[in-house]
């Protein structure tokens, strides 16, 4: 059965990136280091890009003392500077830290202020929440981490709405995510904000991961799922995309896939964590996401052509997903593009 071709699999000419942006990128760096954290950003960040033109990001790596840190595994790193770096960059990355009893020092949590105050992002992989929580900043605000830390981060930071099921949020000025890969997702759609999907898949595709997951999906599955039902949740899956612009009530699926309604919700929940309508939304919202990028269609025609019906629909979806209606999504993501 056909799958739908998605503008990832087209590849068109990248833009250049924005000169709009601040390009630098500090990312905190102290004993203890997280290991994989730390890669994340510095694969994304650090690394050369001559293709995409000056304006690429400039990494740089910053810590409390003057001294060479240890991080696990053995590893040993001298920061290019103190957090004085962070008062001219445009992005702050704390990626993990030592612990997430570890106390935070006053140095680092008024050095994030100062950042944050003068218009800086910051960013925060795992653990990393911890810190971005102990500066205050978070309060009232949305965010994530690991799962297995969630309920910490609640209890010991009430006034932080934490959401232990999603890959990543971002609150705008302030952004988290979950457990160690995910920080390559929130890294990647940092990227799509700054310098549009084109750009975002290329560096995807040069790491060979998935260009694009939303931030909502889920951290992990409770309850594995055997061969042969995930195989045919597969196909109906790509059934699914196939057809996104039609009606596809519950009833019409279990036909397909073959299944009692029941069955199939079971195994589609034991497979993705979700239900097939809510699947299927978000197979919907990404390719109204990926039209309000790259074309030059209406509300409406993006409505009906990512099978979300009408304008008005759309708009309830992208609210209670993103926080935004469509228009501003497409002003802010394509704008920048």
């Amino acid at each position: 059965m056909a799958e739908l071709t998605t503008f990832d699999q087209i590849v068109p000419k990248p833009r250049r990136a924005s000169s709009k942006i601040n390009s630098r990128v500090a990312v905190l760096v102290y004993d203890g280091l997280c290991a994989f954290e730390f890669a994340c950003a510095a694969e994304i960040f650090g690394l050369s890009r001559p293709e995409l033109g000056a304006h690429w990001y400039r990494f740089e790596t910053c810590a409390r003392h003057a001294r060479p840190v240890r991080g696990q595994y053995g590893m040993q790193i001298k920061a290019d500077g103190g957090l004085d770096r962070l008062a001219t960059a445009g992005t702050v990355i704390v990626p993990g830290w030592t612990g997430i009893d570890t106390p935070v020092p006053e140095s680092i949590l008024e050095a994030l202020r100062k950042a944050h105050a003068r218009g800086a992002r910051l960013l925060s992989i795992c653990s990393g929440s911890f810190v971005l929580a102990a500066t205050g900043l978070l309060d009232g605000k949305r965010a994530t981490t690991h799962w297995r830390y969630a309920d910490r981060l609640q209890q010991r930071y009430p006034s932080i709405r934490v959401d232990a099921d999603v890959l990543y949020v971002d609150e705008g000025s302030l952004l988290t995510s979950a457990g160690s890969a995910a920080g390559l997702d929130l890294c990647l759609h940092l990227i799509r904000r700054d310098h549009g999907p084109d750009i975002a898949n290329q560096v995807a595709r040069r790491l060979v991961i998935p260009p694009h997951r939303d931030g909502g999906q889920a951290q992990f599955v409770k309850r594995p799922v055997q061969k042969n039902a995930h195989d045919n949740l597969a196909r109906l899956m790509d059934a699914m995309r196939s057809r996104i612009d039609q009606s596809l009530p519950i009833a019409e699926l279990a036909r397909m896939a073959a299944l009692s309604e029941r069955t199939l919700i079971r195994r589609f929940k034991d497979a993705t964590g979700t239900t097939p309508a809510d699947w299927l939304t978000g197979v919907r919202l990404d390719r109204a996401r990926e039209l309000l990028e790259v074309s030059s269609h209406s509300i409406d025609s993006v409505a009906q052509q990512s099978g979300l019906g009408t304008a008005t629909t759309m708009r309830h979806h992208f609210r209670r997903r993103f926080g935004t209606s469509p228009s501003a999504y497409r002003h802010r993501f394509a704008g920048n593009a």
